[in-house]
């Protein structure tokens, strides 16, 4: 993150069933902005991840979980998030019903990117400076930002 960032670590299970070419993970980990995870262990257990199965609507009161244990989002194809074995997480976390402004998805409900649901979570929960860190890499971010009043 940027020199004033105080995040740990922002992660990404990502399962390849993007266009490496596209994925907005792949770009924050060449960046060094995110790191990405082929297991969820050790501390990481305890970060709250994004995960649009959960009961739970991610909110400011996450934010000490974000600083001690980190941020994480699932990268992979909506169309086989629902068969995934990926277990009951500690902290699981929805994001509200947002837009996307990504040139794939642009304009859809909900079919955010990785980038988009990372500083939507970060921008709910008082991490301003870190998400429009985060979207500033990609020409089309402050569009996700503009769009959703942030």
């Amino acid at each position: 993150m940027n020199s004033n960032s105080v995040i740990p670590l922002l992660y990404c299970l990502h399962l390849n069933e993007c266009d490496p070419k596209k994925c907005t993970a792949l770009k924050l980990k060449r960046l060094n902005l995110l790191k990405i995870i082929s297991k969820i262990r050790g501390d990481m257990q305890n970060a709250i991840v994004l995960t649009p199965l959960s009961q739970k609507v991610i909110s400011l009161g996450d934010k000490s979980i974000i600083n001690h244990y980190g941020l994480l989002v699932i990268d992979c194809s909506w169309k086989h998030l629902f068969d995934l074995k990926l277990g009951i997480f500690n902290n699981g976390r929805r994001l509200p019903p947002l837009i996307a402004a990504n040139p794939v998805n642009y304009g859809k409900w909900e079919k955010l990117s990785s980038v988009e649901a990372l500083s939507a979570a970060l921008y709910i929960t008082g991490y301003i400076e870190d998400a429009d860190f985060i979207l500033s890499k990609f020409t089309w971010g402050i569009q996700f930002k503009n769009l959703n009043g942030f």
